[in-house]
């Protein structure tokens, strides 16, 4: 895990080696173990790399990574889960390795199949590659977006820039961070920007999951989809067989994700998504699970996670964090959200990484993706016939409201347009197009976005093997019957878990449970509604030029819970969150059209 930055630039645009440095030096945070760059100013190519060592620790697996017969250079984060198999491919050919990494994996698996490698390798990756025979730029981000990658275009034919994250632009001159004031508004409704391709900053954009850009002598082309999401239901499903195949596969994804040179372990909340996890990992080796509670508060799970990880033998260590700890990293962790977010749970999952690596862990299993692939939040039942046969428009904005987290919003029409056009898709089932709008939408953009930029901060590495490919082209096959109804969902991973004896009694039966710690402290912590309230009405905020310090002003001085409908400006609390999240933001990304 790791990250990239570099550039492919033509005519009179030309970056210098010291800018290169300055790129790489501002991701440090994403691998402090080594970095390397390439330079050739000829071509106007830079490439960039932070690196954290997970696979191969011997400078065997430095990047750049050059190939020496055909000069292709490439800079790559994330990791190939089937790289041995692929390897043995390809030293049946001849191929022959210096390292043990599944990066010169990749590197001669583009010398054997050019971009078609991408049909063969399964992982979570962003990389750049350099064809030097073909004088190509190659930049790929991976089916699901679990990695992120992001490009600024350069004026003309100028060429392009890119990196893991977008504070690396600001090492270069000519780079104006100036606002986008669509992804603003949506972040003000959504608490993040739901679009593939835009970020919070006006001319940086990011590159959408499962597309790739070729670069030619500066000139972008067209964003080449390789991988799109897509529900199939063209056969009969049987339940059995599915749960066989089911299982098989993530036996053999987990398998491949806890394949690692460093420290690992695995996140136990008490929840069944990463109960199911720990417990298939625990049936191929020995493992660590680790749990987390949070001092003064009425939420612990921890009870849940000593229950499964007694069930499954795991060894178990349970961390205690204090609210102090939180309050105190809030600012900096604006700062690692730059493509601007406010999740109520960024600042404590980035505290739970920050722990694993004090502890020496280097690697973690994860269970997002589940829910979202398999029917696991109460939106879905929402969308079930039988729950609600009113208009469809009704439904709409029932589900604007659910998702947006509020009663009103500038954004409901670019919502209500994608979501037409993904009920376009599947002949009006609103079921089947929130799933979709999981997967193309909320995952990538949002779920995973939050995992990789908390857990990157810290110098983790954060694997999902929910969210690999092969789980997913299973889960997208399933009909709605076999996820959910009234009663239960993510019914067949339950049925799973039942049928092959992986988790407790009480974890199958246990109902989805989600708590965000800092929910109530707008309202209920005086300290933390006093600091709020200081940044929000700070005369530097950014409430006079949104028009909304009269209606912060109310809700913290009055009280005020927000507008009755239909006034745009609704449910304060939430507005208040994400108004100090992008104060925060602000004091580390000055940008231009502001004040």
């Amino acid at each position: 895990m790791c990250g990239i930055s570099g550039w492919l630039t033509s005519g009179s645009h030309r970056f210098g080696i010291n800018e290169l440095q300055s790129m790489v030096n501002s991701l440090d945070h994403r691998g402090p173990d080594d970095s390397g760059i390439f330079h050739d100013t000829a071509r106007g190519v830079g490439l960039g790399h932070n690196r954290l060592t997970i696979i191969d620790l011997s400078h065997q697996g430095h990047q750049p990574m050059i190939n020496e017969s055909s000069g292709d250079v490439l800079v790559f984060n994330g990791e190939i889960y089937n790289f041995l198999e692929l390897r043995r491919q390809l030293e049946g050919q001849g191929y022959r390795f210096r390292s043990t990494s599944d990066t010169e994996v990749l590197l001669y698996s583009f010398a054997r199949w050019g971009i078609g490698c991408l049909e063969k390798i399964q992982g979570m990756f962003a990389f750049a590659l350099w064809s030097a025979q073909e004088e190509t730029l190659h930049l790929v981000r991976d089916p699901l977006g679990i990695k992120p990658l992001y490009y600024w275009q350069l004026p003309g034919d100028g060429g392009i820039v890119f990196a893991s994250e977008i504070k690396a632009f600001l090492a270069l001159d000519g780079f104006q961070a100036a606002i986008n004031r669509k992804s603003l508004s949506c972040f003000l409704e959504f608490g993040y920007c739901f679009d593939s391709t835009e970020t919070i900053f006006a001319d940086v954009a990011k590159l959408a999951p499962g597309h790739r850009l070729e670069v030619r002598r500066g000139r972008q082309t067209q964003s080449i989809r390789y991988y799109r999401p897509e529900l199939q239901h063209d056969s009969p499903a049987n339940a059995e067989e599915i749960e066989e195949r089911l299982y098989a596969t993530l036996s053999r994804v987990v398998e491949e994700h806890l394949i690692a040179d460093v420290p690992k372990g695995l996140l136990l909340s008490g929840g069944f998504d990463s109960s199911l996890i720990a417990s298939i990992a625990s049936r191929l080796c020995p493992i660590h699970t680790y749990s987390f509670g949070f001092a003064n508060s009425e939420v612990d799970e921890r009870p849940y996670a000593r229950l499964v990880s007694k069930y499954i033998g795991s060894r178990h260590q349970e961390i205690l964090i204090q609210p102090d700890e939180l309050l105190k990293n809030l600012e900096d962790t604006a700062f690692y959200f730059d493509d601007l977010f406010g999740d109520w749970g960024m600042m404590t999952t980035r505290l739970l990484y920050q722990k694993c690596r004090e502890k020496g862990i280097k690697v973690v299993l994860v269970g997002e993706g589940a829910d979202e692939l398999f029917g696991g939040y109460e939106i879905f039942r929402h969308a079930l016939p039988e729950h609600d046969n009113r208009p469809m428009e009704w439904r709409m904005f029932q589900l604007y409201r659910s998702y947006a987290g509020r009663r009103y919003g500038s954004r409901y029409f670019a919502f209500r347009k994608k979501m037409h056009q993904y009920l376009h898709l599947t002949d009006g089932d609103l079921f089947s197009a929130i799933r979709l709008f999981e997967a193309r939408d909320q995952l990538p953009n949002n779920y995973v976005m939050k995992v990789d930029k908390a857990s990157m901060s810290a110098g983790v590495e954060a694997r999902v093997p929910f969210l690999d490919a092969r789980v997913a082209a299973i889960a997208w096959q399933l009909p709605r019957d076999m996820l959910i109804d009234l009663h239960n969902e993510k019914k067949i991973l339950r049925s799973m878990a039942r049928r092959y004896e992986l988790l407790p009694r009480e974890i199958l039966q246990r109902r989805k449970f989600g708590a965000g710690i800092a929910a109530n402290w707008m309202d209920d912590a005086r300290d933390f509604r006093q600091y709020a309230r200081e940044v929000i009405l700070a005369q530097d905020s950014w409430v006079d030029e949104l028009g909304l310090r009269r209606a912060m002003t109310k809700y913290f001085d009055q009280g005020k819970s927000g507008y009755s409908f239909p006034r745009a400006v609704s449910i304060f609390r939430n507005l208040a969150w994400r108004l100090l999240i992008l104060n925060l933001w602000a004091r580390h990304y000055p940008v231009m059209g502001h004040g």
